[in-house]
C-alpha cells in the first residue's frame, strides 16, 4: 500500500458565492502543483471522525481551490474555517480525467459537481462546457468558465436562467461538435449522459460521487459494481476512481 503523508494548508479564503457554496482556497506549495483535473482533496474537520472529500476546482500557483455546498454538520464546520487557519488535508487524492491534445471536449458538470470541470476546462483546447443547475440562486464559476476560454451553455431545471431544461437536452442537440465527454454529477445526471454518449458512440468519461470514508481504498464505503472485459467486479470510488469510462460502471 502507498503511504499518504498528511500535510497542512494555510487557509488563504473560504467565501459563499451561492446559497449553501463555499470557494475555498488553501494553499501548500508542495502538493498542490501535484493536483491533477478530477482529483480530489481529504479535508479534516475539527471534532468529526471522517474526512470530507472535496473536488478540486483548480490548481495555480501553490493553491488549491476546493468549492463544496453544505450538506451537514461537517461541511458546515468546514464553512466557519477562517483565513489563516491551518488546515489538516490528504490530496491530491484519486485519479482524473485523461485528456488529450487535439481532441474537442464536451465538459458537464451538474450542480456541485460543476467545480472540478473547471480544472479540466484548463486543460483541454476550446471545450464546450454544459452546467446544470436545480434554480439561478445555486449557480457558480460561470465567469470563470469564459475566462478559461471555453464556450459555456447554461441550464436550469426551473427555467429560472438559461436554458429550461436538462445539461442532456443540449448533450443531445450538439453531440457531433465534439470528440469525447467528460461529466461529473448526480448519479442519475451521469446514467443519462452516459447514455446518450453510448448510442452516439461517443466515449465519456464520468466522475462518480460517493461517500467515501478512508479516501485511499482501505475501506469499502464507496465500492462500486463495473463491468470490464465482460466480468463484473467492486472496485473503489477514491482509489480507482473517481473519474470511470461510463461503459464500464453498472448503474
Amino acid at each position: 500500500m502507498m503511504n499518504y503523508d498528511v500535510k497542512l494548508f494555510e487557509l488563504l479564503s473560504n467565501e459563499e458565492i451561492a446559497d449553501g457554496i463555499f470557494d475555498m482556497r488553501v494553499k501548500n506549495d508542495e502538493l498542490a502543483p501535484l493536483a491533477k483535473c478530477g482529483q480530489f482533496a481529504h479535508v479534516y474537520v475539527p471534532s468529526k471522525t471522517l474526512r470530507r472529500p472535496i473536488s478540486v476546482c483548480d490548481s495555480q500557483n501553490g493553491v488549491l481551490r476546493l468549492v463544496y455546498q453544505v450538506k451537514g454538520e461537517g461541511t458546515r464546520l468546514m464553512s466557519q474555517m477562517k483565513a489563516g487557519e491551518s488546515v489538516d488535508i490528504l490530496a491530491p487524492l484519486g485519479n482524473g480525467f485523461t485528456v488529450e491534445k487535439g481532441k474537442r471536449y464536451c465538459l458537464i458538470g451538474g450542480g456541485i459537481g460543476v467545480p472540478p470541470m473547471l480544472y479540466t476546462a484548463k486543460q483541454t483546447e476550446n471545450p464546450l462546457v454544459i452546467t446544470g443547475f436545480r434554480s439561478s440562486n445555486l449557480i457558480i464559476l460561470q465567469d470563470d468558465f469564459k475566462n478559461a476560454g471555453a464556450e459555456l451553455v447554461l441550464t436550469t431545471d426551473d427555467g429560472s436562467a438559461g436554458i429550461h431544461g436538462f445539461v442532456t437536452d443540449v448533450l443531445k442537440d450538439r453531440i457531433n461538435e465534439f470528440d469525447e465527454v467528460c461529466a461529473c454529477g448526480p448519479t442519475p445526471m451521469l446514467k443519462a449522459v452516459a447514455d446518450v454518449c453510448r448510442a452516439h458512440g461517443k466515449p465519456c468519461q464520468i466522475s462518480l460521487e460517493e461517500r467515501m470514508a478512508c479516501g485511499i481504498g482501505a475501506c469499502l464505503v464507496c465500492a462500486v459494481r463495473v463491468n470490464k472485459n465482460g466480468t463484473e467486479a467492486m472496485q473503489h470510488v477514491c482509489k480507482d476512481g473517481p473519474v470511470f469510462n461510463a461503459e464500464e460502471v453498472v448503474f
